[in-house]
């Protein structure tokens, strides 16, 4: 299966994979509508540390803990992928302790939030991948 990795060495922390993932996960059509004067909640973060920036996503885990530990079956695993079903996560936060990577965020309507590759905004590529100005975020099967 295809996932998101980050080269840290060519990463700016720039921040742009954040803002095209938000977008990319938004309702709107237009970037500035999307984001202007909004709190920007990407499933995407770019972390520093020690001068080195890299970039916390969901790594869609063989045997995610995230999913064993959700109460409500909101998350599941299916070819890969682990989603999201909002109609069924109470916002109760035992994905976000047990995932140890951080990348489980909780999003502004009190439900969780992850990154999901963006399969569900028929783009071919995830957006963070197709912002990154420096090529340091792919989209690949290793």
């Amino acid at each position: 299966m295809k996932r998101v990795y980050v080269n840290e060495k060519w990463c700016l922390g720039c921040h742009l994979c954040e803002y095209y993932c938000a977008f990319a996960n938004s309702v709107e059509k237009d970037m500035v509508k999307a984001l202007k004067n909004k709190t920007v909640q990407p499933r995407i973060q770019i972390e520093e540390k020690d001068q080195v920036c890299f970039a916390v996503s969901c790594r869609h885990c063989e045997e995610p803990l995230c999913v064993k530990g959700c109460i409500t079956g909101a998350l599941t695993k299916k070819d890969g992928l682990i989603a999201v079903d909002k109609n069924k996560c109470v916002g109760c936060c035992t994905c976000i302790l047990s995932c140890p990577y951080g990348a489980v965020k909780m999003a502004s309507e009190g439900i969780v939030q992850k990154c999901e590759l963006c399969m569900g905004n028929q783009s071919g590529e995830p957006a963070c991948v197709k912002g990154c100005p420096n090529q340091a975020i792919v989209y690949e099967e290793r």
